[in-house]
């Protein structure tokens, strides 16, 4: 029962993830309001609901500030894991579209692979370059839609969508050991709150424009809708690795670039080519594969060390 309930939790999760993209595109496309005003908001929102909601909970939601040493890795991961993410992501859609950035997201594993062969100076397992390589064609025919001398998607969309696999990577390697030691929902919510803030004040948020365009009824409804449809998919993410293994979770994670493919071709009418269908279909494929693997050499490495000892 336990395992069907986080089963259900990170589709459901992982399906308003891919939701939220969409909607994030029309607010942006329909109405024109900017990137950092946009962002700005939802971060500072989301961020206060989360820490209130842990509040609720009885979590000692300031405990995180008793040691100077959290404090600093808290700031760090505020502005380049939270803000880095969610910037250069809806910075992607902005400049591509939600399918297209969604994917790059997917990227991100590459970039672990490289950085930990770069630290420890050594090439990566065979299986890590052919699931790299396949992956990477995937995303070629993604970008190209087979055609070798054109790209299907802009300059700025290619720029941005490399930086949300890149910041991607460092959300995921850098809050280790902070998660580990306060819990991943508090360090989420203050690190939205902190980046929202961070941003808001290098862009201004309290001199911007786009302050008349709330009285639009879409404009304040989209953004409320975007604030709880990413929130709760965060939520129910992160609970349903209580009930299942993280293969599973990187596994049913595919329907969150797949319901941005059914929702941006039925609310915009934007489909994608055959060719590049077909890319998208070889990304998933081998950034699975890659994770399914991974998980059965760390599994054997753990029982050569019990039979070791």
């Amino acid at each position: 029962m336990n395992r069907l309930k986080g089963i259900a939790m990170i589709v459901t999760g992982a399906a308003l993830w891919g939701a939220s993209g969409p909607m994030m595109e029309w607010v942006l496309e329909v109405y024109g309001i900017s990137v950092s005003f946009l962002l700005t908001l939802r971060l500072i929102i989301a961020g206060a609901l989360l820490l209130v909601f842990l509040k609720m909970k009885k979590v000692k939601i300031l405990s995180v500030f008793h040691g100077g040493i959290w404090v600093r890795q808290l700031l760090i991961f505020s502005v380049l894991g939270m803000l880095g993410v969610q910037f250069s992501f809806v910075s992607a859609i902005e400049t591509s579209n939600a399918v297209v950035a969604t994917l790059f997201q997917f990227l991100a594993p590459l970039y672990i692979i490289i950085f930990i062969s770069m630290r420890h100076k050594k090439l990566p397992p065979a299986y890590q370059i052919i699931g790299m390589a396949g992956t990477l064609v995937g995303l070629f025919l993604l970008l190209t839609n087979g055609q070798f001398d054109e790209l299907a998607v802009s300059g700025p969309a290619l720029f941005w969508g490399v930086m949300v696999g890149l910041s991607f990577a460092f959300y995921t390697l850098y809050p280790g050991r902070l998660m580990g030691e306060w819990g991943v929902l508090l360090i989420v919510g203050w690190s939205m709150l902190f980046g929202g803030i961070f941003l808001g004040i290098v862009n201004p948020v309290f001199l911007s424009d786009d302050w008349p365009l709330l009285a639009e009824p879409g404009v304040s409804l989209g953004i409320l809708a975007i604030i709880i449809v990413g929130t709760l998919a965060f939520i129910l993410f992160l609970s349903s690795m209580r009930f299942i293994s993280p293969v599973e979770t990187s596994i049913l994670s595919a329907f969150e670039p797949l319901t941005a493919i059914i929702i941006t071709a039925v609310w915009f009418g934007q489909f994608l080519e055959p060719v590049q269908f077909i890319g998208t279909f070889i990304m998933l494929v081998f950034v699975t594969w890659l994770s399914l693997v991974g998980a059965e050499k760390k599994d054997e490495t753990a029982e050569e060390e019990i039979s070791y000892e």
